[in-house]
């Protein structure tokens, strides 16, 4: 089956593959950035699930329906929410909290472009790829949330 797409969908498709990238080089920078190794893990996994999606945002874009690989982003989602043995104060290290902060924020918005595209397209299947991606994207900030929380840098009373 050959993909095709409107004008707009094209548009919105592109939006993502947009985003996808900016998340790929920021987790990627971050990772190099991070004290803690457990972050720089969890943000190295991140980019590499991101890769995937804007591997699935070309197939796409170039007429091919990609595979969903459920599933795909549970075991990072169950890593990162376990405690670090070293805890790095009420605080954390800052300079984490701040990327983690900018990442956090960034999948709050990624995943709400996906919210709106999803609406836009036509294709149940295309909406079912753009759905699995989006709910990686909720991991991805549930785990980082995660994260924060069990290092002191995010209290959510």
């Amino acid at each position: 089956m050959t993909l095709s797409f409107t004008q707009k969908e094209k548009m919105l498709l592109e939006d993502q593959k947009t985003h996808e990238q900016v998340c790929i080089d920021k987790y990627n920078n971050y990772a190099n950035q991070a004290q803690d190794q457990q972050l720089k893990t969890l943000f190295q996994q991140y980019a590499s699930q991101e890769q995937q999606h804007l591997d699935s945002i070309n197939q796409m874009l170039s007429g091919q329906l990609p595979p969903t690989n459920q599933g795909s982003g549970q075991n990072q989602q169950q890593q990162s929410g376990a405690k670090s043995s070293k805890m790095q104060g009420a605080m954390g290290n800052q300079a984490d909290v701040a990327l983690c902060n900018d990442m956090l924020m960034t999948e709050k918005y990624v995943s709400d472009a996906y919210n709106t595209a999803i609406f836009e397209f036509v294709d149940t299947n295309v909406r079912q790829v753009l759905n699995h991606i989006q709910k990686e994207e909720q991991q991805h900030g549930e785990g980082i949330f995660n994260y924060m929380k069990n290092h002191g840098m995010y209290n959510p009373q």
